[in-house]
């Protein structure tokens, strides 16, 4: 009797995913990110998302100085089946400045995703990832909804806080928190 095998899918490591860059399987061009062993499109960057990016990567860059490294569309290794690129990484500062090696989880101080189109991915699938591999702050700043979710305090798979905060209100990471941002400053 012949056993019965039906396909599966092929679950790409982070290692596999690297290789794939480093040899040119995937460029620059490739707006992907690997999700639990899964290579990912990632939506297109409208005008909203580049602009409240812009804002934010402004704020933080003047704020944190030389206390925390600022990183744009950078990748985050999370475990052997995970390599996202959030939009903004606070990332505690190190003297080589992850030259050799991927920032993960345990560098990461603040992790932002600005949602033009992708927002229950980012509030769902991305959100669930980030709480289980230990990112102490989450935030999702919705561009069509013009509020930011914030998420802190990851505990058993899930952020134990969750606030949203809408044009009348203030967000500020809580490493940093003399840098706070008016979320009404993020869409006018």
């Amino acid at each position: 009797m012949n056993a019965v095998h039906p396909p599966t899918k092929l679950r790409i490591s982070v290692d596999r995913y690297q290789k794939m860059v480093a040899t040119g399987v995937l460029t620059s061009a490739d707006r992907v990110e690997l999700i639990e062993g899964e290579i990912v499109e990632m939506a297109p960057i409208g005008t909203g998302h580049a602009k409240i990016t812009g804002r934010l990567l402004k704020r933080f860059f003047h704020g944190v100085q030389e206390s925390a490294i600022v990183r744009a569309a950078n990748p985050v290794d999370l475990g052997q089946y995970s390599e996202t690129e959030p939009d903004i990484l606070l990332l505690r500062p190190q003297a080589a400045e992850y030259g050799q090696a991927h920032s993960d989880a345990q560098d990461v101080l603040l992790l932002i995703e600005v949602s033009d189109t992708s927002l229950a991915y980012d509030q769902g699938i991305k959100r669930d990832l980030y709480a289980r591999n230990g990112v102490r702050e989450y935030w999702v700043v919705d561009v069509a909804g013009e509020r930011a979710i914030v998420y802190r305090r990851p505990a058993n798979g899930a952020y134990s806080s969750v606030r949203e905060f809408g044009r009348g209100g203030k967000i500020a990471p809580e490493t940093f928190p003399a840098i706070e941002i008016a979320v009404s400053d993020l869409f006018d």
